[in-house]
């Protein structure tokens, strides 16, 4: 028998660390717990108080109020007073975790953890015997996905990521045909057809609870130049042509994200963008390694993005696909030139602003393209310095690469 030493020091670390594992787990469903039931947007807004009057402000049971309170209180999140047994959530952690502190509500996402454990079961199954686990499995998934993405793209649409385009504001204002893939229950979607009444938007998504939460949104309010459909998105058939397609975080757990890809740049114009959000990490592991959400991206990929692929016998690319990976598929699709941003609201995230237009088209199009075909150019923020290894997940930086 082989015999292994053992450093005490380093074990003793790790039993530190799992402890710490326990309490975060355990505070992420609270805290999702207090994003559902509206206590945190209650309590910003409140002085100290006892947990009767926390309870009473937004109609709750006090005994439920009074245990989640100790485990906000024990985990450090909510402030108290034993002498006048109240409680106060600090702005500071209130900046984090409200609603009105969009787009920097992480007590959103944290709905994501009960969401999986749904699917806990079935998944332990599929590493036994392979497989996925399809989307109708997710209860709330499309929901949770929604608030997400009303943070991190509605929300900012109008003001920060359209203009990353220059001229789509002015050519959406003229009227053009924009398709968005996988759109999900639609947000991103009607508000940009809220916002360009001239332009023609067109929705497909696979999941057909999706799509009926798109159509009810369009219909209260009250929008004319937008349609939605299920559909498989790897056969878009004689769709388009279009000026621009867009896809938020909805390319890397296609079953068949190549083919969506090369559809994608069929049905575009020739002088079309093709925007693209998806995950900023790296396609290699050991490049991830110091990415400040490097568990929670290969958590849900386990959970979700991998699994839904495969479960319709898809390539299973994963959350973590990488912006390397992106890239070489944006170029087997036909686009030529790819260029991606990283913005300060949204570190989680790179955005591909994709082309197949011959060079010079699109340097009239746009003119921060790079003429020369392979060149890569990085520019840093005023004040900060290129970003480079770990930085790149935390600092927003602009990249430009031919493909």
């Amino acid at each position: 028998m082989i015999q292994v030493q053992i450093d005490q020091r380093k074990s003793e670390q790790f039993a530190q660390q799992m402890l710490s594992v326990l309490n975060h787990g355990a505070i992420s469903l609270m805290v999702s717990i207090g994003h559902r039931t509206g206590l945190f947007d209650a309590m910003a807004s409140m002085p100290p108080s006892p947990s009767r009057q926390i309870a009473d402000r937004i109609g709750l049971n006090e005994r439920y109020v009074r245990e989640w309170l100790g485990a906000m209180v024990t985990g450090r999140i909510v402030e108290y007073d034993a002498d006048r047994r109240t409680y106060r959530l600090p702005p500071e952690h209130a900046a984090f975790l409200t609603r009105a502190a969009r787009p920097n509500n992480m007590a959103a996402i944290c709905q994501y953890f009960s969401v999986l454990a749904g699917v806990e079961d079935r998944i332990v199954e599929c590493f036994r015997n392979g497989g996925g686990v399809p989307y109708e499995a997710f209860k709330r998934f499309h929901e949770v996905m929604a608030e997400e993405s009303d943070q991190t793209v509605v929300a900012a649409l109008d003001q920060t990521i359209l203009p990353m385009v220059p001229g789509l504001r002015e050519r959406l204002e003229t009227g053009i045909d924009v398709l968005d893939i996988g759109c999900g229950s639609g947000g991103a979607l009607n508000r940009m057809a809220q916002l360009f009444p001239k332009s023609r938007f067109t929705g497909y998504d696979f999941c057909k609870d999706a799509i009926a939460r798109a159509e009810t949104q369009a219909a209260r309010l009250g929008l004319d130049n937008v349609r939605f459909r299920v559909k498989d998105v790897a056969r878009l058939d004689d769709e388009g042509p279009y000026d621009l397609v867009t896809a938020f975080d909805a390319i890397h757990d296609q079953a068949a994200p190549d083919k969506v890809l090369s559809e994608i740049a069929r049905v575009l114009r020739d002088d079309g963008t093709f925007l693209m959000q998806d995950i900023a990490a790296s396609s290699q592991l050991h490049e991830n390694m110091d990415h400040p959400i490097g568990p929670f991206i290969y958590t849900i990929s386990t959970m979700h993005c991998m699994t839904v692929s495969l479960a319709h016998g898809g390539m299973g690319l994963g959350t973590a696909w990488g912006r390397q990976k992106a890239e070489e598929m944006l170029a087997n699709a036909g686009f030529t030139s790819v260029r991606v941003e990283s913005l300060p609201h949204d570190f989680q995230n790179y955005w591909f602003i994709a082309r197949k237009a011959p060079q010079a088209a699109q340097a009239a199009c746009d003119p921060a393209y790079s003429a020369s075909g392979n060149a890569r150019i990085e520019t840093a923020p005023p004040g900060a310095s290129p970003p480079s290894g770990t930085d790149r997940h935390r600092r927003p930086a602009r990249v430009e690469s031919g493909v």
